[in-house]
């Protein structure tokens, strides 16, 4: 069985500044910079046929190339035991409609569609028992955090194999968007 998801990859500057906000936080597991990413939708398990339908499914998919912006930092769940800190991303209608079609186009190859609402948003890191006000003095620090726009040009398929040193995400099949 392989392990699925259809992301954006981010360019290494940007990279490179959200790998910037990791500090000495409880708890705290950060992202390996070569790890980040914009998930557009997480597949989970599929066996060979369905990954080949999925594949194919994605060749459908089209739309300009568009840019996208990080802005702001926070974490999920709201309350008080935080588990996942992310960054997310300036407003965009052309990655809302990159990922509806993607989802369209798995629902297409038999992927049951997603229950949760799209949230874009990039996971720099994982936490666990990590006392919620230091995670709320984080996101106070770094409210301003932003990058410059950058280019989207294409998407990806990634297979991902969970190791007891992390996830190693391998792209499986690229897909690009209009000039």
């Amino acid at each position: 069985m392989n392990r699925l998801f259809v992301a954006i990859d981010l360019p290494e500057p940007v990279r490179k500044s959200i790998v910037d906000l990791a500090c000495a936080l409880p708890g705290a597991r950060w992202v390996a910079m070569e790890q980040l990413h914009l998930t557009l939708r997480f597949i989970g398990a599929a066996d060979d046929l369905t990954m080949r339908a999925i594949r194919t499914a994605l060749q459908g998919v089209t739309g300009p190339s568009f840019s996208l912006a990080l802005s702001g930092i926070g974490h999920f769940p709201p309350g008080k035991h935080p588990r996942v800190l992310w960054v997310g991303l300036t407003a965009c209608e052309q990655l809302l409609a990159l990922q509806q079609q993607v989802e369209l186009c798995l629902m297409e190859a038999g992927i049951p569609p997603d229950e949760r609402q799209f949230s874009p948003h990039i996971t720099i890191a994982r936490l666990k028992e990590t006392p919620a006000r230091l995670v709320l003095a984080l996101e106070e620090r770094e409210m301003e955090f932003a990058t410059e726009s950058f280019d989207v040009s294409e998407f990806h398929l990634y297979a991902s194999t969970l190791t007891s040193a992390g996830a190693i995400h391998t792209i499986l099949e690229s897909y690009p968007l209009a000039g």
